[in-house]
């Protein structure tokens, strides 16, 4: 953390590489050895972690059929994973006090890998679904932890450049897990969709137990209460996306009881933290108007970014044909633009550019990637495709860096952990809501169009088989009808895809107008002002 500001009559003396910043500004608030091997493996750790919410989708069919479960039994599978990282995240903050958050760091990673085995040994549904929990339990403090540590351990002219390494991990994660899950379940085994997070947390824990450095411990008196308030409306919340579609949504009185419990404990959470002394989560988070808008900007990434590489794999592979490594290729240039931009964003920030213009361009550059996208048909090559999730990904490489330093730029250090702890969260549940829009708003699309198009299917517009002598070939009449219907299947999910896809576009241009409401945040270095020449770089908070 930055010491005292340099005093205004005489310009400090320019730090190694860092014009602007004295030596004693430029020093990280837990300064390590090797700050570079450390970011190694606590990328490491939070990729396994993050490619472990998407890596086991691909694995589903053959767990089903190897574990003997039904469709909803195995849906569960998912499900327990997603409830458990939302009911265990928010206490990141306070454990870390508690225990400290190296230990924490450390146990979450190894209790990880135990689990992740255990999953791979699982022998029945009941064990796969108590697995993937305590999976999900011990998970859901590595992002926070993992985010807080990359700013903590480096020194501010570096800070940038770690953010930007851990947000690439943490958008990359998500699109890489369908591929190497397939590739695994297709060569090995489902069960190695498990095991490959064995070695990688091996390496995980002997980098951090070398040099990953501690937060001091603090006393800090356990919210029993809002816990239990949170996690009973992050479950409920989580159980009706999850589960809506399966159960027809509000048709059911399941979806009333979720729906009832979310309202009514979220109602009471805040109620409860705001006349609460010793609250779970610090008033002092919800003070800060930017640090809301972070939270409103990460739940809207998470619907764009998680709903659309939802989207994306069963159109490519059940519309298009491509296989899944076919699809891995196609779907990774929105990773190359997100590494692209984020690089870009972090040197365009320490040079003073105000951060809210690199959001609202960044949320326009993906809206205009999810218009091309909404123009597709059933022909639409692979450049078209793998373009479009490169202009994607350049737009999300824009949000995310100028979002996060704008959240934590007036954040104390010692509030670090509880704000990406709920900055992860709403990410989390901006992804369920995405997904669970998106796949609802699909099927329904797909019924309503395969109807219209049906209407349409007559003699005149047919011209493979005349219907009113189908009788008297009824083999040749029943094949000719069932590839009219596959087709007439297929040009319905295309359109029921495009129009998920207009959904998506208008929703991400309705954030834009928000983006300016925020405050813009003072990310200068002390003794620089807003009237110091354009090329001095400058940090980002620390």
């Amino acid at each position: 953390m930055a010491s005292a500001a340099a005093s205004p009559a005489r310009k400090p003396a320019p730090a190694m590489g860092r014009p602007g910043l004295s030596p004693e500004q430029d020093v990280a608030l837990l300064p390590v050895s090797n700050p570079l091997l450390l970011a190694v493996g606590i990328m490491t750790a939070s990729l396994i972690q993050v490619l472990d919410s998407t890596i086991a989708n691909v694995a589903i069919p053959h767990m089903q059929s190897s574990l003997g479960a039904t469709s909803d039994e195995v849906s569960w599978v998912l499900t327990s994973y997603i409830v458990a990282v939302a009911i265990a995240m928010p206490i990141t903050g306070w454990l870390a006090d508690k225990v400290g958050s190296r230990r924490l760091f450390i146990f979450s990673v190894v209790g990880f890998v135990i689990a992740s085995m255990l999953c791979g040994m699982a022998q029945n549904i009941t064990e796969m679904v108590i697995f993937r929990a305590l999976q999900g339990a011990a998970g859901a403090f590595i992002s926070p932890l993992s985010q807080a540590a990359m700013i903590d351990t480096n020194k501010p002219s570096r800070q940038p450049q770690m953010m930007a390494l851990w947000g690439m991990g943490i958008m990359i994660g998500p699109i890489m897990g369908p591929i190497l899950g397939g590739w695994l379940t297709e060569n090995w085994n489902w069960r190695w969709v498990f095991y490959v997070n064995v070695p990688l947390g091996a390496i995980a824990f002997a980098i951090m137990a070398a040099l990953l450095p501690s937060r001091p411990i603090v006393r800090r008196k356990f919210d029993i209460t809002g816990f239990a308030l949170v996690g009973i409306m992050l479950t409920s919340v989580q159980l009706l996306l999850d589960r809506g579609n399966h159960i027809d949504w509000f048709e059911s009185a399941e979806s009333w009881i979720y729906l009832f419990l979310a309202v009514s404990t979220a109602w009471m959470a805040m109620i409860h933290f705001t006349t609460t002394k010793d609250a779970l989560f610090s008033r002092s988070l919800f003070a800060d108007p930017n640090f809301l808008y972070a939270i409103f900007f990460s739940v809207s990434m998470g619907v764009v970014m998680f709903a659309t590489m939802a989207l994306l794999p069963t159109m490519l592979q059940r519309l298009f044909g491509y296989g899944v490594i076919d699809t891995g290729e196609a779907m990774m240039p929105r990773g190359v633009g997100t590494l692209i931009t984020m690089q870009i964003s972090g040197y365009i920030m320490r040079r003073g550019f105000d951060p809210r213009v690199l959001i609202g361009t960044g949320f326009v550059i993906a809206a205009g990637s999810l218009w091309e996208m909404s123009q597709w048909t059933l022909q639409t090559d692979y450049a078209h495709i793998a373009m479009s999730g490169f202009v994607q990904g350049l737009g999300m490489g824009l949000i995310f860096i100028p979002m996060n330093a704008s959240a934590f730029a007036t954040l104390p250090p010692h509030l670090r952990t509880d704000g990406s702890s709920v900055l992860n969260l709403a990410r989390s549940i901006g992804s369920s809501v995405g997904i669970s829009i998106v796949t609802t708003y699909l099927a329904r699309n797909i019924q309503i169009s395969h109807s219209d198009l049906a209407t349409h299917i007559t003699n005149s517009f047919v011209t493979v088989i005349d219907f009113s002598t189908s009788d008297r070939f009824p083999i040749i009449g029943e094949t000719a009808v069932r590839m009219i219907d596959a087709e007439v299947n297929r040009q319905a999910a295309m359109i029921a895809y495009v129009n998920d896809f207009y959904l998506m576009m208008w929703m991400t241009l309705a954030v834009v107008p928000f983006v300016f409401l925020m405050r813009r945040p003072n990310l200068l270095p002390p003794g620089r002002g807003p009237g110091k020449a354009a090329d001095e770089p400058v940090d980002l908070p620390h």
